[in-house]
């Protein structure tokens, strides 16, 4: 992950029209459980993702670099300014309903090994939710950067690798999900690839 959190500096038109596509999905997902305990990995400067669920959940935690000061002394809320690799050990006690990881699979190197650990924090029936961009994404998200100036550079920059289905659900499955436990769409105009494995 990056040094600085997504949202430290200003979003884009790109960037809030994307946050705006994927709360919809997301809050499906949460819904289905009642006051539900959620972890969002790289929630944001602003933890924006976090702060629309806190009406619906019991308690939510967010694992980014950098977290807005404003967000201190939340009683449902708390934070994690590392790594997911460093708040990983931190978090190992713990157990979620949700986890979150929108936009992020994409930064790592090692993906199995993450996807693998998240599955342990999740409680029975929980769910993991992974969006990623996937290849086609890839040219509208580089020319969005580097042509039109419309998406953070250093953000694409950082990019290991992009997702079609076939590459993504193999990894779920080592990490421990059962194949009639994973769900898989294209949405965003087709440009992202959305995922929901539940844990039994």
């Amino acid at each position: 992950m990056n040094a600085e959190s997504y949202g430290q500096q200003k979003l884009t038109v790109v960037d809030k029209l994307g946050v705006y596509l994927s709360r919809r999905p997301v809050m499906k997902v949460v819904e289905r459980y009642d006051r539900a305990t959620v972890l969002d990995i790289g929630c944001g400067y602003h933890a924006e993702l976090l702060r629309a669920l806190e009406p619906r959940i019991a308690r939510g935690v967010g694992i980014d670099a950098r977290v807005s000061p404003e967000l201190a002394g939340n009683p449902k809320l708390a934070f994690f300014e590392q790594t997911i690799e460093q708040a990983m050990p931190e978090l190992a006690k713990e157990k979620f309903d949700v986890i979150l990881m929108v936009s992020v699979l994409e930064h790592l190197w090692e993906p199995q090994e993450v996807l693998t650990s998240l599955r342990g924090l999740l409680t029975a029936g929980g769910s993991l939710v992974v969006n990623v961009p996937n290849w086609l994404g890839k040219t509208f998200l580089e020319v969005s950067a580097f042509k039109l100036g419309m998406s953070p550079a250093d953000s694409i920059d950082d990019h290991k690798t992009y997702y079609w289905k076939e590459q993504l659900w193999p990894l779920l499955v080592r990490a421990g999900f059962k194949p009639s436990k994973i769900a898989m769409r294209y949405h965003k105009l087709g440009l992202n690839l959305f995922a929901v494995a539940r844990a039994e």
